[in-house]
């Protein structure tokens, strides 16, 4: 085999800095005058100052985390302080929820109306918010990106016009210049509403952090933020000891980056656009072959990140082009020989273009296409290994907060947790021990508002506050005139079936749906504040029985509309995840809070695959979530109830929403259930305990659920 030919690093390194540094100068001033200071700046510390004294006189304090139009994933994020307790997050609302344009990087009018109405419950107004922090260091992005677009001219100008990366949109970056003053005139504030610039991966870094298990220890925690971009680079590593961060490295480039790595290949090899492609391409992965030895691309594929001394990851610009051209020529020769010539922009989406796990009998390219998925999987977990594997001998420790955008990769992060056992730390560091991994919620830029408030309140003195074991934080539980409302259709059937304000009622309604779903239903569950992030975790959940083998094609083919490739996730008590997963003791701390968000994959024992097939993908592994009864107690009633009925605790969870965002309001479920003719029902429940369900009427009626209620009815009594 022909040895690649090599290059990393940019041709024009000189010139590129340059450019960041008059750049970023330049930004700074500019954007002070624009009402945008940095965090560091003359503003930003008499802010904190004034912060600090009152928060010193037993006053509460409110920070709330923007995250600005021109970057993906826009919303806000409101926190309470306090010098006794720290900062508690109220909410963080994502803008796609109420827009419904996922990923959206448009203003955030509706997420600021939102925790305006939460702000004035409490009695409060935006008039009460001591500070407006950012989720990007504004000067720093935009000298990144010049220095980015110097780095290969003349080919990488195109940068400059084109879209650079899944984060940013240029066209409404441009927004950011007159931010300050929209908001301020929105809220008459003044002519314009200060904004302090807070530095990206910090800001994922210290949320992820603070929200941990790991927050209250006293031995070193090491952080790695693996991201598609920051606002200097992709790759920030850290170390927490004694409730102070600090950061160790960050390489400092935009394309040196396994975010970008992932995202461009599945997306050219997949067919799914940037941000619908990564997730979808790791799923595939599992029917490709995840063996390195005998892949038929791994061995080359895996020369287009080389990976260096000091943990180092370049991306080999010999092969790869996304450097210059991410969405038109992502490919130079050598990448084509290997993988073939990635799809066009113009053929992505397209039903002949798409990777379907469901046509391996009839199209001979598709077992191809999915080792090819397989191997991009593998030298992505090659990377994260060898970045983490470096954190953990510099800082010696055995606990690690992983991060980022990256960190989404469940089956990566599961990985992780293979790799660094006891046999790796006695080699290493000599002693007996393994690694203990955490990662957030929302690893992702939706949870980087909530970082930007905590880390702006940390510099103010206030103590770090508690760890989260949940995630329902985005938009106001509804009320009972809103579901009433959004159930005054003439195609949709309804009825009010009794309340959860009270334990007796709150069985009562978990039984109704489980006695539903044992009899192959599938419903939905609405209640209380949206999840924030992207995944449902018992507030806007589908769910289905997973001792069915076929709901999982049912469920794909006639609720969600989706690829057969999508696995379903198992939702469980921590019960029920023991006796039928291999939960890792590197994800035990917090009794086992790492699983409690479906950021990590776990193998399935073997009686798990015969019982519970629905939830067990293709490679034997479930991205699982342990649902505790103190956090939500109408899903943790539902599987108990099911281990009555079904014999197991433990429920198909999949995200309420049909091709696009996560239904939000009482209105969205409505329309949901509207498009998906597979869901039988929706439980919907207000914020005084009332609750509902609605169902397909008209000629759509199949009366499962009133020939369902009334069999429950007469089963009790």
């Amino acid at each position: 085999m022909r040895k690649p030919d090599i290059r990393t690093g940019p041709r024009h390194p000189r010139v590129a800095v340059a450019g960041y540094e008059i750049t970023r100068r330049l930004g700074e001033s500019v954007l002070a005058k624009r009402g945008l200071h940095k965090a560091n700046g003359e503003f930003a510390q008499r802010t904190i100052a004034s912060i600090r004294e009152r928060l010193q006189r037993g006053e509460t304090i409110y920070i709330a985390g923007l995250a600005c139009p021109g970057t993906h994933n826009t919303g806000v994020a409101l926190v309470e302080v306090t010098q006794k307790d720290g900062p508690r997050l109220i909410v963080n609302n994502e803008e796609e929820r109420f827009s419904g344009n996922k990923h959206t990087n448009e203003f955030p009018q509706h997420a600021l109306d939102d925790m305006r109405k939460v702000l004035q419950r409490m009695g409060r107004d935006i008039g009460d918010i001591a500070a407006f922090v950012t989720t990007w260091d504004y000067p720093a992005l935009l000298a990144t990106l010049i220095r980015t677009s110097l780095e290969e001219a003349p080919a990488s100008l195109k940068l400059l016009r084109a879209p650079i990366a899944p984060a940013i949109s240029l066209r409404q970056l441009d927004q950011v210049r007159r931010l300050s003053r929209r908001l301020g005139r929105m809220y008459g504030l003044g002519e314009q509403l200060p904004l302090i610039c807070m530095p990206h991966h910090d800001n994922h870094a210290w949320y992820s952090f603070t929200a941990s298990p790991f927050a209250d220890q006293r031995e070193c925690v090491a952080i790695a933020v693996l991201d598609g971009t920051g606002d200097v680079g992709s790759i920030s590593l850290y170390a927490a000891e004694n409730g102070e961060m600090k950061q160790l490295y960050c390489n400092e480039s935009l394309f040196d980056s396994l975010g970008a790595f992932y995202t461009v290949i599945s997306s050219s090899q997949g067919g799914w656009t940037w941000l619908s492609s990564e997730g979808r391409y790791m799923g595939a992965a599992a029917w490709g072959d995840m063996n390195r030895a005998t892949n038929p691309y791994y061995q080359r594929l895996k020369a287009v990140l080389q990976l260096g001394p000091g943990g180092t990851v370049r991306l080999n610009r010999a092969m790869a082009n996304w450097y210059a051209d991410p969405a038109d020529n992502p490919y130079h020769q050598p990448l084509i020989d290997i993988l073939g010539p990635p799809l066009r922009p113009d053929q992505l989406w397209n039903p002949d273009a798409v990777l379907r796990v469901e046509d391996i009998n009839h199209r001979p390219d598709t077992k191809d296409r999915l080792d090819k998925a397989a191997a991009t999987q593998l030298v992505f977990e090659d990377a994260m290994i060898h970045v983490i594997d470096h954190l953990l001998r510099v800082t010696g420790t055995d606990r690690l907060v992983l991060t980022g955008g990256v960190a989404l990769n469940a089956l990566g992060n599961m990985r992780l947790l293979e790799h660094f056992d006891e046999a790796w730390f006695e080699r290493a560091q000599g002693r007996k021990t393994r690694l203990h991994m955490w990662v957030p919620p929302v690893p992702g830029d939706p949870g980087v508002p909530i970082g930007a408030a905590w880390l702006f309140a940390h510099m103010a003195g206030a103590p770090r506050g508690a760890p989260l074991s949940h995630a329902f934080y985005c938009g106001l539980p509804p009320s009972n005139a809103d579901i009433t409302t959004a159930l005054k259709n003439d195609d949709v059937a309804s009825m009010e079936i009794g309340n959860v304000s009270t334990p007796q009622g709150r069985d009562a309604i978990a039984d109704l749906m489980a006695s539903m779903v044992a009899q192959g239903g599938v419903i939905a569950i609405y209640q209380g504040a949206a999840e924030t992030g992207p995944r449902a975790l018992g507030h806007r959940s589908i769910l289905a029985n997973p001792c069915d083998p076929h709901v999982r094609e049912r469920l794909n083919e006639r609720v969600k509309y989706r690829e057969a490739i999508r696995p379903l996730a198992p939702m469980a008590t921590l019960q029920a995840a023991r006796d039928y997963f291999e939960l890792e003791d590197g994800a035990s701390d917090g009794d086992y809070n790492a699983y409690n968000y479906m950021v990590l994959t776990a193998h399935s024992k073997p009686e798990g695959r015969a019982k519970i097939p629905a939830v067990v993908h293709a490679d034997g592994t479930g991205r699982i979530q342990i649902v505790r009864e103190t956090d939500d107690p109408l899903t943790y009633a539902y599987l108990k109830a099911l281990g009555r009925h079904v014999g197991v605790e433990m429920s198909v969870n999949t995200s309420f929403n049909v091709a696009g965002p996560i239904a939000q309001t009482p209105a969205q479920a409505i329309d949901t259930l509207r498009r998906s003719k597979g869901l039988d029902a929706v439980v919907l429940v207000a914020d005084d305990g009332t609750t509902y369900a609605a169902w397909h009427g008209g000629e759509r009626d199949s009366g499962r659920f009133t020939g369902w209620n009334a069999a429950w009815k007469q089963a009790r009594g």
